[in-house]
């Protein structure tokens, strides 16, 4: 074990079953339990499905060349700090600047969401209040130990999973006729134009939605570096991961397609009183339903923004160790945990509080508009680092089976992951361009991230005067 690993001061607190619930916890949530159902809605049962199809097999093949890197050199900067050794260093600068924004904009747009959440049972309560303290909840879960946000976290991705499973039972009981007295079979399969309606542009718009579901498996990247025995519980967890949210997303959306028919007005709601989990809940005659899937949002909100707090600050953290960062970033308390990098994540959380002032909605929006485009750039770049790593690996003659993890089919694997990625990044707002006007408020929305990041990469790269890293010159000691 190099001393690099062993002196970062880091806890490897993290088990192989904290590993596999948090890059579940990450994608399990108001993706597939609200999202899921606009995806129906839009582009019938059938484009669903194939869109989800698709972008899950994308996320696999990332998350099995994050994993390689992952298990060969585990380290909390992750893709960053994979930039910074196999590409350019002005990538990993930017890469992780971007992944920073990306999660801190998300704790403030998740603690935007559970105020609209709490007024399901609370409505007349001041959306500040819910804020802030779901705010200090976070903080405090992350403040603790790795080994508490870990647990934590573990619970959290389990109601979820519990949740979605019990979901996909009940379903499939009715549709035939052992629950609810009647057999739905697969008629809904084919109302009007479905299984596939809107064609292949709408298809377009359902990849994005898919792809913000999908966000959040990259994690385990993240947690890498705090994790115990990384060679065997990353590639395990890897194996888990993409089998369970394949099948739940793919078996689940199926469930609703079956049941719910795609025309029903409902499924385009974002409102949990109508979430295709709590329609199927009710039809299936479980009394309050839709308070049972409140609260379960209500988890599965707390579990990103939880998430999202833990791997900002481990981001920033690490900025900060590179000297990437401000140097008071990169200090740890006696816990393992570092403190100031948690305490600026967590100010730019209270960016929630906006959600109060401009009214409940509006503002979360925003803000998970800016953050869009981060997750999927982050994703581009775990796709170009593992491409460079393999091939510097080999480059420098070194035998491949001395790594612990092998991602399967390269190098196509990272280059179709590179391809759906950026096919996604461009077609974000393809309709703002179409049409007689341009719609440039719309471009502005949907594309703001790609400036920025552009922005931080350039503005590194000319102040630094850094260069691409030759394959031979490619930091690779472990």
């Amino acid at each position: 074990m190099s001393s690099e690993k062993e002196n970062t001061g880091l806890k490897r607190s993290l088990k192989s079953r904290h590993l596999t619930m948090i890059s579940l916890g990450g994608t399990i949530g108001t993706g597939l339990f609200l999202a899921s159902g606009g995806a129906i809605h839009s582009a019938g049962p059938g484009g669903a499905i194939l869109s989800y199809l698709v972008i899950g097999i994308m996320v696999y093949f990332l998350m099995t060349g994050l994993a390689e890197m992952g298990a060969y050199m585990p380290v909390a900067g992750s893709f960053s700090t994979y930039a910074t050794k196999f590409v350019d260093p002005s990538l990993g600068f930017a890469l992780g600047w971007n992944y920073w924004y990306n999660w801190a904009i998300t704790i403030a747009a998740e603690l935007s969401a559970v105020t609209m959440i709490m007024k399901f049972w609370f409505p007349h309560t001041p959306s500040i209040i819910w804020s802030a303290v779901f705010l200090v909840i976070m903080f405090l879960l992350n403040y603790l130990s790795v080994k508490g946000f870990g647990e934590t976290e573990y619970w959290f991705a389990l109601i979820k999973v519990v949740t979605v499973i019990i979901f996909i039972i009940i379903g499939i009981l009715m549709i035939f006729g052992i629950l609810g007295g009647q057999v739905i079979g697969f008629k809904n399969f084919t109302v009007g134009d479905a299984p596939f309606h809107g064609g292949f542009m709408t298809m377009l718009g359902i990849f994005m939605a898919a792809g913000f579901s999908f966000q959040g498996t990259e994690l385990l990247g993240v947690a890498a570096g705090e994790t115990d025995n990384p060679s065997k519980a990353i590639p395990r967890a890897v194996k888990s991961v993409f089998w369970r949210i394949l099948l739940f997303y793919i078996l689940a959306i199926f469930v609703i397609g079956l049941i719910i028919p795609y025309t029903n007005e409902n499924l385009a709601s974002s409102d949990v009183t109508v979430s295709p989990f709590t329609i199927v809940f009710q039809k299936a005659g479980i009394a309050f339903a839709a308070s049972v899937m409140n609260a379960v949002i209500l988890t599965a909100v707390l579990s990103a923004g939880n998430s999202g707090m833990y791997a900002s600050t481990r981001m920033l953290w690490n900025l900060a160790r590179e000297g990437k960062a401000p140097k008071f970033l990169g200090k740890l308390n006696k816990r393992g945990v570092p403190v100031n990098a948690l305490i600026i994540t967590s100010l730019v959380g209270t960016l929630a509080f906006l959600a109060s002032l401009f009214g409940d909605g509006t503002v979360y929006v925003w803000l998970l508009n800016a953050s869009g485009m981060s997750g999927f750039i982050a994703w581009l770049g775990i796709a170009i680092c593992h491409y460079r790593f393999r091939r510097a690996f080999v480059a420098q003659g070194k035998d491949l089976n001395l790594l612990p993890y092998k991602a399967k089919l390269f190098p196509f694997g990272p280059i179709f992951a590179f391809v759906v990625c950026g096919f996604v990044v461009l077609g974000q707002n393809y309709s703002a361009f179409l049409g007689d006007h341009i719609d440039w408020n719309g471009i502005l929305v949907s594309y703001i991230g790609l400036p920025l990041f552009l922005i931080l990469w350039l503005g590194y790269k000319f102040t630094k005067k850094t260069k691409l890293i030759p394959l031979k010159d490619c930091d690779l000691s472990n």
